[in-house]
């Protein structure tokens, strides 16, 4: 990793679940527990390389319109994960951060959200950050509307400043899993000089070593930002 490029925000796009499960003659839900086992996995190596925020797509505005069984299990696991992660997160010096219109979810759900937000608030080492009931055309028109609220001039820096991801700073690279290639209305503000990777992998079977292999193109590549 001497010649690797660390950079400061990944962002992936976890698609590939539902998938995976099924072509293995699975239930659905058992490609979302084997990915939740993924997240760990690929949280655990970032934090050891020196990634500051990983921001991961977990639950997106529109995937309410999913079969109601899968959605009340999709909420059952991230309860359970984030219970079960704690003691990960602070074993390993991570902090947990939660993006997106949390207020749909139940009031159990968003007290274990925010529960884990403070248990970590104090460790100084990567920040995983889940992006849940996340829409980035959702996420600008609540920043707009907090700029109204706080009567602030439209501007790119305050803008900015009222976003989920405030103070965490633009994406680096951007990772999508399963073959699509598609934004799919994931930080749209964030992503706008991030250096793209989508990979045919299901994100259940994404590796570190595939995370590697992307790092290792992304030090090849000269980022302009717009210039010459």
């Amino acid at each position: 990793m001497n010649d690797i490029k660390i950079p400061s925000h990944i962002a992936i796009i976890m698609d590939g679940n539902g998938r995976w499960a099924t072509e293995r003659g699975f239930n659905r839900t058992a490609g979302h527990e084997e990915g939740a086992k993924t997240v760990r996995r690929i949280t655990s190596y970032c934090a050891k390389i020196g990634v500051k925020y990983l921001t991961l797509y977990a639950f997106s505005t529109e995937n309410w319109e999913r079969p109601k069984l899968e959605v009340e299990f999709l909420m059952k696991l991230l309860d359970r994960y984030l219970k079960n992660e704690l003691n990960v997160y602070l074993e390993n010096n991570i902090r947990f951060k939660a993006i997106g219109d949390l207020s749909k979810f139940s009031k159990n759900l968003q007290k274990t959200i925010t529960e884990t937000e403070i248990k970590t608030s104090n460790c100084t080492g990567l920040t995983q950050v889940l992006a849940l009931n996340y829409g980035s055309k959702d996420e600008i028109i609540r920043a707009i509307k907090k700029l109204n609220d706080l009567n602030l001039e439209i501007n790119e820096k305050n803008l900015e400043s009222c976003l989920d991801t405030a103070g965490m700073g633009d994406v680096d690279i951007l990772i999508r899993t399963s073959g699509e290639i598609r934004l799919s209305n994931y930080l749209l503000w964030q992503n706008a000089y991030a250096e793209m990777f989508f990979t045919q992998t299901y994100w259940p079977d994404f590796t570190e070593s595939e995370l590697d292999d992307i790092l290792s193109d992304f030090s090849k590549r000269e980022r302009r930002f717009g210039g010459i």
